[in-house]
């Protein structure tokens, strides 16, 4: 009887030994998945910020509203950012100067440099036009003067002392004096068919007296149509 129960003791505890050494290996398995699962949170948190690395940086969280600007108060004027001053006309603009360089240095006493202007040669120095030579030369009387008025042609002259007497008529081939004239006068004169006159001035022999002859002109160029008599006794033709 007791080596009966010696033997069944034996096979029992051979049983429980047999159990013990094929459950050994499962509880590392085992233990090594609840690690696992503790260490490695769930997929799903990858999904959300800051983890997710998809999402554009800087961009608002979901849910969250970004913030308003806020208006100017009552009264208050927005704040507008000054602009460039263009240069005036005829002035440059600055230059800034370059990183290093030294800003010159102001000399004393020329606190405004103006540009002198060229100097012009004696070449380029503008021409100027000789005065017109006196048809003829009288000595005057007191500053006053006769003018005896010949008509050579065959035509009408009308002529005027400007300022003194009113158009009047000169007959062809015949003669009129103008007296007691005060330098400086000027005479007009045409004649009546529309021809041309040359015009001849000359001194004559009484002191203050000046005789003009008239004459039929063939050219325009040669035609006249007033005398100028200046106080100094020059005589000019236009």
């Amino acid at each position: 009887m007791k080596s009966q129960n010696f033997r069944k003791s034996g096979k029992l505890f051979g049983a429980l030994c047999g159990g013990l050494l094929i459950s050994l290996p499962a509880i590392p398995q085992a233990l090594a998945q609840e690690s696992t699962v503790k260490v490695n949170p769930s997929p799903s948190i990858f999904s959300e910020p800051p983890y997710n690395r998809s999402q554009a940086p800087g961009s608002p969280e979901s849910g969250v509203t970004p913030p308003r600007p806020v208006p100017p108060a009552e009264g208050q004027v927005s704040p507008v950012p000054p602009r460039p001053i263009p240069p005036a006309e005829g002035q440059v603009s600055p230059v800034p100067p370059r990183p290093g360089a030294r800003p010159p240095r102001p000399i004393p006493g020329d606190r405004t440099q103006q540009p002198s202007s060229p100097a012009v040669s004696n070449d380029q120095q503008p021409l100027v036009e000789p005065r017109q030579t006196p048809s003829a030369t009288i000595a005057l009387t007191n500053g006053m003067v006769n003018i005896k008025l010949v008509n050579d042609t065959a035509a009408k002259i009308t002529f005027q002392v400007i300022g003194d007497t009113a158009p009047r008529s000169l007959e062809g081939k015949s003669d009129v004096t103008l007296q007691a004239l005060k330098a400086p006068v000027t005479v007009t004169f045409e004649r009546q068919d529309g021809g041309q006159l040359i015009v001849t001035p000359q001194g004559s022999s009484e002191p203050g007296s000046l005789e003009v002859t008239f004459k039929e002109a063939t050219n325009a160029a040669q035609g006249r149509s007033a005398m100028r008599i200046e106080r100094n006794g020059s005589v000019f033709l236009n």
